[in-house]
């Protein structure tokens, strides 16, 4: 009876117990479910320390830490999450890769980007690192173009978000919850965020910050703010605080929007949110583009690609905006993207932890198009990115200095600001489509089947593939800024060697391609220039001698010739009409004249030739000059008429 009393008190003791930690964890999830990570962290940490451990628990552990990015801590809790050998999201391998790259263990990092891939094959951070295993080298070839040092400004605090204004660079710093008895946000434990303004000195050093604007800053967060040229109009972040009433989401939650006011004499007046926020979606983080008619900016709107996403709206004026698009290109993940900037070269900086960077948030550049859309995202590289968080850049593309964030190791707070020069520019590495459709010179009908060899500016091989049904061919993803060789080949046509020099950027070029028969059918009548698509045999300026372009024009009349000795043809020489008549009539003459030498001097018997020069008396289009020798027509009308024929009059 005594064992049996014994053993139902260990019984109610040992369920005591598992009620009080079940209790526990409910408190913390609550916590964590309400972001106040900071009580969830020391509620979660109590509950670990008395031996309780299960998927949930470490999951928002992790992610409580990771969300305060503190990496290395997160690194810690995933690695027991990953201990225990049970079955998880496969969000949880991206993530726990993300803090092994904190920790510098790259090699197990890309082990759990690998297993990510096989797990999530369609998520685009899956996807891109698949497409880059080799990320650290791309990082590297745009790495040390930057020299960088910690600003005076920094504190233990918070301060991120720097953005030049005038002679003065504005900040965002939790750095009142220090010595104070302030409102703190439960997310981090320290205050909410106020704009700073420091000035800046002639060395770029940072000094007298002080709180910007009592009618920009309220109990809540302020940051990232952005300004017009004429610094009288500024958009910012702030939380859901209108007229000093709170506003939440339907989840009880106090989110960021994003604010417009103006400057009036020395006052910033007319707060307001702008209209596409929304009480259950974040809005964040504004840029200008150079024009100031597009606001780009970050939000997880409903429509969003994953945790974070850059949107871009047309300002249209009076307080007017056009719809929220969300950016294309690629840049969007299902990670984070974030932190926009837009400097005067069209070239938009962004914070992400979707593309493969060093670890945490890296910072990116593409540049936008004639649309304000971006092209592709290129790594800026180290030092300016480094295993941890790395966001908020912003650059004079004039000056190349400016001022970035970052949580890394060796700073003297949470985030700390850096100022930095950019010493050489960004290769981007872009990637280009060449294609086109391979016709037949005469009939303009496709030539299906043709081979087709891409060749480097070297002619190294490329790629080679074969024209389709259709004619078409296509070289995919080829490297942008470089000149290359294309040639086609038929049977029963002439190769062609064409050569093609692919735009710096992102996009697709068309070549076509006229390919003309070996065996060319001629008869009295046919005009060997174009049999043989000579568009011009090429005289220096005022001038009758043949130059050495010309000549291997002429190599492929002398070659017919040599080929039917019975041929015989008439030279014939146009001029455009500019110039006198009569000047042009002998300088055709002179040049009828010169070609026919040429022929004869390689072998061409004077008997079989004829020639005349016709001056400006032939035109082919409505560009004539008389009689003032003046013409509208552009240079590619009058060189249709700056022309030679080559006539054939006899084959017998």
């Amino acid at each position: 009876m005594k064992r049996q009393i014994q053993i139902i008190f260990v019984t109610l003791l040992t369920s005591f117990s598992f009620f009080a930690q079940e209790t526990k964890v409910a408190k913390a999830n609550s916590q964590y479910d309400n972001l106040a990570y900071v009580d969830a962290i020391k509620t979660y940490e109590k509950i670990v320390a008395k031996g309780y451990k299960s998927v949930n628990l470490f999951q928002k552990l992790g992610d409580s830490y990771y969300f305060n990015a503190n990496l290395l801590e997160a690194n810690k809790w995933y690695n027991e999450l990953f201990v225990l050998n049970e079955k998880v999201a496969p969000e949880y391998y991206y993530r726990y890769s993300q803090t092994l790259k904190a920790t510098g263990d790259y090699t197990k990092a890309n082990q759990f980007l690998d297993k990510f891939y096989e797990l999530a094959g369609n998520d685009l951070r899956g996807k891109y690192y698949s497409e880059q295993k080799n990320y650290k080298e791309i990082i590297a070839k745009n790495s040390g173009r930057y020299e960088i040092k910690a600003t005076e400004v920094n504190t233990k605090a918070f301060e991120y978000g720097p953005y030049k204004y005038g002679d003065k660079v504005l900040f965002s710093t939790s750095r009142d919850s220090i010595g104070y008895a302030k409102i703190k946000t439960k997310w981090t434990g320290l205050s909410f965020t106020n704009l700073y303004a420091a000035d800046l000195s002639e060395d770029g050093s940072l000094v007298k910050p002080k709180r910007f604007s009592n009618k920009l800053n309220s109990k809540f967060h302020e940051d990232t703010p952005v300004f017009t040229k004429d610094l009288k109009t500024v958009y910012f972040t702030r939380n859901n605080y209108n007229d000093r009433k709170v506003g939440k989401s339907a989840d009880k939650l106090i989110l960021i929007k994003l604010y417009k006011a103006t400057l009036e004499g020395e006052e910033w007046t007319n707060v307001k949110e702008l209209p596409f926020n929304s009480d259950d979606f974040s809005t964040a983080h504004p840029a200008l583009s150079p024009d100031e008619k597009t606001l780009y900016f970050a939000t997880n709107r409903p429509g969003t690609t994953g945790q974070s996403d850059l949107y871009k709206v047309a300002i249209l004026g009076n307080d007017t905006y056009g719809e929220p698009v969300k950016l294309t290109g690629g840049i969007n993940t299902e990670g984070r993207e974030t932190f926009p900037y837009v400097n005067e070269n069209n070239e938009l900086y962004f914070a992400s932890d979707g593309h493969q960077g060093l670890g945490g948030l890296d910072i990116f550049m593409a540049k936008l198009d004639e649309n304000g859309m971006p092209t592709k995202a290129v790594n800026v590289g180290e030092p300016v990115n480094s295993p941890q968080d790395d966001f908020a850049l912003i650059i004079d593309a004039t000056t190349k200095k400016g001022f970035f964030t970052s949580n890394r190791a060796g700073g003297k707070g949470l985030d700390d600001i850096y100022s930095f020069i950019e010493n050489k520019p960004l290769e981007m590495d872009y990637k280009h489509d060449l294609e086109g459709a391979i016709t037949d010179l005469e009939t303009n009908q496709v030539i299906p089947g043709a081979t087709v060899t891409l060749f480097d500016d070297k002619f190294n091989t490329v790629a080679t593939t074969t024209a389709d049904e259709n004619g078409n061919y296509n070289f995919k993803n080829i490297d942008a800024g470089k000149k290359y060789y294309v040639r086609s080949e038929k049977e029963d046509y002439d190769t062609v060697e064409t050569p093609i020099l692919i735009p710096n950027k992102a996009g697709k070029t068309q070549l076509p391609i006229k390919k003309g028969k070996k065996v060319k059918e001629i008869k009295v009548g046919t005009d060997l220039a174009k049999t043989f698509d000579i568009k011009i045999i090429y005289f220096d300026l005022d001038k009758s001698n043949i130059r050495k372009d010309a000549a291997l024009e002429l190599e492929k009349i002398l070659d017919v010739m040599q080929q039917n000795p019975t041929l015989k043809i008439d030279v014939r020489s146009h001029t455009d009409c500019r110039q006198t008549a009569d000047y042009n009539m002998k300088l055709s003459e002179r040049r009828a004249k010169s070609t026919i030498a040429w022929l004869v001097k390689n072998g061409i018997s004077k008997t079989r030739l004829t020639g005349k020069g016709y001056g400006e008396s032939q035109l082919t289009n409505d560009c004539g000059c008389e009689p003032t020798n003046n013409s509208s027509c552009s240079e590619e009308q009058h060189q249709q008429n700056r022309r030679s024929e080559f006539i054939i009059v006899s084959m017998n």
